[in-house]
């Protein structure tokens, strides 16, 4: 018994319930208060289709972790033996079986919403498996994937609505810039097994200083990008999490040129997530009294 429980939570490390749940209420709050604010708000959260591309968004999602997962096992030992300690309770063959399984359910779910919504949803698959086994190894390239596959559950939703006003560009760019920014501290992080794994990237390549400079740069482009959003845009109340946003980034940059350990950058990481975390649920301050 105590065995199967064990299994059970070691399948929701591998496939990371607790930022599927995350991406799937801001698809939800995104498509309320961004994408469908025209439309009734019951109306959007009893959309049938909606649910469809968010379940399938989770769905292709948990397979994406799973074969991560599997092609990062030698990485994991290295950087998060704990975890992958966990991880390996569940068999190679098994998270293999899952997979397929999932992938396959993902594209019927697909197929019923529409015949361009299964086409997305197999090229979003696929590249979430070419990323796992190879892109994510290429220098930058892999970087530069690992945020266009994190947004591209949002994409799903903007597709569907049909929606191409510019503010979703920006809050798009701006998205984009900071899960980069996470994804390079992320490599500092992980420096010790993509070096002895040889994944190449700008961390291994190039040495920290440089990888920082180049995290320096992205998060001034998110300067500009948070900026423009204040300035430029009706933001409702939300303008408070990007004037947050302007101090946590400049507290990060100052932490950053003094991070030495992968434990100084671990706090960094952990602080990135939170502001994006932060973020899914400061959609609600664009319109409060939409409810």
């Amino acid at each position: 018994m105590k065995s199967t429980i064990f299994k059970f939570f070691s399948l929701f490390s591998v496939i990371r319930v607790h930022n599927i749940l995350a991406i799937a209420i801001a698809q939800y709050l995104t498509s309320i208060f961004i994408l469908g604010h025209h439309k009734n708000t019951f109306d959007v959260i009893l959309d049938p289709n909606l649910f469809a591309v968010i379940l399938c968004s989770s769905i292709a999602i948990a397979s994406g972790y799973i074969i991560n997962n599997f092609y990062d096992y030698e990485k994991d030992i290295i950087n998060r033996p704990i975890r992958s300690n966990i991880d390996k309770t569940i068999r190679k063959r098994t998270k293999l079986t899952l997979y397929f399984i999932l992938n396959f359910l993902c594209l019927c779910v697909s197929f019923l919403i529409s015949i361009r919504a299964s086409v997305f949803f197999f090229v979003y698959i696929f590249t979430l498996w070419f990323y796992s086994h190879k892109l994510k190894k290429i220098l930058i390239v892999g970087n530069i994937f690992s945020a266009v596959l994190a947004i591209a559950p949002f994409f799903a939703i903007f597709l569907y609505y049909k929606n191409f006003e510019l503010i979703i560009i920006i809050y798009a760019l701006f998205l984009f810039f900071i899960l980069l920014a996470k994804d390079l501290i992320k490599d500092l992080e992980n420096l010790k097994g993509d070096f002895t794994l040889n994944y190449k990237t700008i961390a291994v390549v190039y040495g920290e200083k440089f990888a920082k400079v180049v995290i320096s740069i992205i998060i001034l482009i998110s300067y500009i990008n948070v900026i423009n959003l204040i300035v430029n845009f009706d933001l409702g109340l939300m303008f408070y999490y990007y004037y947050l946003c302007l101090f946590i980034l400049t507290y990060i940059l100052f932490i950053l040129w003094k991070s030495r350990t992968k434990k100084d950058y671990l706090i960094i990481h952990n602080i990135m997530r939170a502001l994006i975390l932060l973020g899914i649920f400061s959609i609600v301050l664009i319109k409060p009294n939409l409810f």
